[in-house]
């Protein structure tokens, strides 16, 4: 969208294409100069999975999230980042990655494609171990370009790091994602995301892809638990926060890029879902979100974070 600027994915001679892994303070100097204690807002265009020996602020779309010792932030392709400033003591480790990087098998047993994690991820005692201890191998791998033939080297930091995101969505800890769902709901959802600015109307998706009404909801209330216009309105309301938050576009400019008739229309969209209008979301501070508890589990709600 318009008004956010897009994160591509860091190339570096000599580097394995589609994976990188960083020190947090290096993924820091990469990013724009901060403002006020806060680097500009952008979308990756990849994966970034990062973890921090101490505590680092930063937000993903519209909450504050706390990294803290321990946990685990995984952001996905399309989400707004916004990173602090963080401080000279500031550790931790980035894994930066594309889906292509990961076989197909491996990206549908992590569930590559499904929602993102809402909050950063505390893991038990125990799992964080047998995480971290997956995470030095991957960085030590990484590091030793040379040692291996080139092939043998990117197979092998391919499979640490499928089974580092392996750990990460299975462990009882984690929040798990909704089932993957059928191949009717991956178009629909597909399809969504190509179309949610021109169109939110479910006989629209229907007709295009071929499905009746009836049959369109019947897969997505299966696949996320919720009916098929209130997937497409999610997707459209996070869209609308995202560009709120993160751009000085005026409501009505935000209406016409996401498909509304006029300001009105979507003021009243926006109001009947959040309870507000956008300029008072807007001028409202984002709300801070604390890490689960160690034995929490549960799953995302909400709209699909893409």
């Amino acid at each position: 969208m318009a008004g956010i600027p897009q994160l591509a994915f860091p190339h570096r001679p000599g580097s394995l294409p589609g994976v990188q892994v960083v020190d947090l303070p290096e993924l820091l100097e990469r990013a724009a100069r901060p403002a006020d204690g806060r680097f500009d807002p952008v979308r990756p265009a990849f994966h970034l999975l990062f973890t921090v020996h101490a505590g680092h602020l930063c937000a993903v779309d519209d909450t504050e999230c706390l990294v803290t010792s321990g946990s685990w932030l995984w952001v996905r392709p399309g989400q707004v980042l916004q990173l602090g400033a963080g401080s000279p003591e500031t550790q931790g480790t980035a894994v930066l990655f594309m889906a292509h990087a990961l076989g197909a098998d491996a990206v549908t047993a992590i569930g590559l494609d499904q929602r993102a994690w809402r909050l950063p991820v505390t893991l038990t005692a125990d799992a964080d171990a047998s995480v971290r201890q997956t995470l030095a191998m991957l960085t030590d791998e990484y590091r030793q370009l040379g040692l291996l033939p080139l092939e043998a080297h990117a197979e092998v930091v391919r499979h640490l790091l499928a089974v580092l995101l392996l750990r990460l969505t299975h462990l009882p800890a984690t929040p798990r994602a909704p089932a993957a769902g059928s191949e009717a709901f991956h178009r629909f959802h597909q399809a969504v995301e190509d179309h949610f600015t021109r169109t939110h109307r479910v006989e629209d998706y229907a007709a295009r892809l071929g499905y009746s009404v009836r049959n369109l909801s019947r897969v997505t209330q299966a696949a996320v638990g919720l009916g098929a216009k209130r997937f497409i309105d999610d997707r459209v309301l996070l869209e609308a926060r995202r560009m709120l938050l993160h751009t000085d576009l005026p409501a009505a400019s935000i209406a016409e890029r996401l498909g509304f008739p006029s300001a009105t229309a979507f003021a009243r969209f926006f109001r009947r879902r959040t309870g507000e209008t956008p300029t008072g979301f807007r001028a409202r501070p984002r709300r801070a979100q604390p890490s689960p508890p160690p034995s929490g589990r549960g799953r995302p709600r909400g709209a699909p974070t893409t």
